[in-house]
């Protein structure tokens, strides 16, 4: 039985009170969180643009990737070549 003649059903009522106003607590200060970084992911210039930085990476990366593409296509040009200078050298090895 409870203490001090109370009621166990009241006692277990507090408990429940208590720990569903921590829980109250919590929920409230992750809300925030959430909505906080929320607010700075979509943190978006007018018309909805990317923010200033995304949009700085955003146009370095495409930089980047055009260069790739350039120095793909070099290293093709180059094995072509190489290539190119060993059939050289085994057709002119073979008929000397």
């Amino acid at each position: 039985m409870a203490s001090g003649g109370e009621r166990p059903d009241l006692e277990a009522l507090r408990e429940l009170d208590e720990v569903l106003r921590h829980l109250e607590a919590e929920l409230a200060s992750w809300r925030r969180r959430a909505l906080s970084a929320e607010a700075r992911a979509t943190d978006a210039g007018p018309g909805g643009e990317a923010p200033p930085r995304a949009k700085e990476l955003e146009d370095d990366n495409h930089a980047l990737q055009q260069r790739l593409a350039t120095a793909k296509d070099r290293v093709g040009e180059l094995l072509g070549r190489l290539r190119f200078l060993e059939q050289q050298q085994d057709g002119g090895g073979n008929g000397q």
